[in-house]
């Protein structure tokens, strides 16, 4: 479950400072009679989002139109989806599992899913696709891919729009995850280190840059836009988890009104509306969608 929770010698970003948000719009978003929503991508440029909903303990997709139209959708055979990424040509890529429980990749172009299985994965999810059509994802060594807190290990891949497959991990990761691939190919992350530390990363051109909120034991990127700018996770020392924005080398820390003890920034688009999670005081899982004032 990539986007909705995440708490499951490479160089360093410089850090020019870290900030804490102020003047942004926020919009809580709750599917209607779902007990748990997340919203993991989007708004493309029509204004559609794309997210999950959990209703009588089932999991399923959703899009959210610029104009505040839900729809429900489900792969054939699924008995739990996660849609986490909508490209600007509407094209969805996220997880599903059927009803053996193995996890499987689909796109969804249009009205016609496509199933992927990485080669040799015991489990596959997508995370993410640029224009061009490249797809960002990630092996599972649990067939689940972790859904139902079984031990998982992942490691990340790109399948070119050719539909090579390219695996990777940054060096000195025992698992990794690839979040999404920009236009440009940069691709964002976390791994987890030999030492149990999970960082945030940074592949482009060739190049791994390790992203950690200063303070913060915990870093998970999850999502980038063509202008740079990266979104995601960090836990700070009391084991809080509060949304960032890594953007021209400055940190900053927010949460939607409301939130109490996790939220968490799943994608942002070129506009630098961010879309994410958060928990509030009963424990219930929401979708926010944060909108910079300028």
């Amino acid at each position: 479950m990539i986007k909705i929770f995440r708490f499951l010698a490479i160089c360093t970003i410089s850090i020019a400072g870290v900030s804490i948000a102020s003047a942004q719009g926020y919009t809580t978003i709750d599917f209607p009679g779902a007990s748990a929503t997340s919203l993991n991508g989007g708004p493309n440029p029509e204004g559609t989002s794309v997210g999950s909903y959990t209703a009588s303990g089932v999991t399923h997709g959703f899009t959210l139109t610029a104009k505040g139209v839900f729809t429900s959708f489900d792969p054939p055979g699924s008995t739990f989806t996660v849609p986490n990424f909508i490209s600007p040509q509407g094209v969805i890529v996220g997880e599903y599992l059927d009803s053996l429980t193995v996890s499987h990749g689909f796109i969804l172009n249009g009205t016609k899913y496509t199933s992927v299985d990485a080669p040799g994965a015991s489990g596959t999810t997508l995370t993410g696709t640029s224009p061009s059509g490249e797809i960002s994802g990630i092996t599972c060594s649990d067939p689940a891919c972790g859904n139902f807190g079984a031990p998982n290990t992942s490691h990340s891949f790109v399948i070119s729009k050719k539909g090579d497959y390219t695996f990777f991990d940054p060096r000195g990761a025992i698992s990794s995850t690839a979040s999404t691939v920009n236009p440009s190919g940069a691709v964002v992350g976390a791994y987890t280190d030999s030492g149990g530390v999970t960082h945030g990363y940074l592949l482009q051109n060739g190049t791994y840059t390790t992203i950690d909120f200063p303070g913060g034991i915990f870093t998970f990127a999850g999502g980038n836009n063509p202008e740079g700018d990266v979104v995601g996770v960090y836990n700070d020392t009391a084991g809080a988890g509060h949304s960032f924005l890594l953007s021209k080398g400055v940190f900053t820390s927010f949460d939607p009104p409301g939130t109490v003890g996790v939220s968490d920034a799943a994608g942002i688009n070129p506009s630098g509306t961010i879309v994410g999670i958060y928990f509030d005081s009963a424990g219930v899982e929401h979708g926010y969608i944060r909108t910079p004032k300028h």
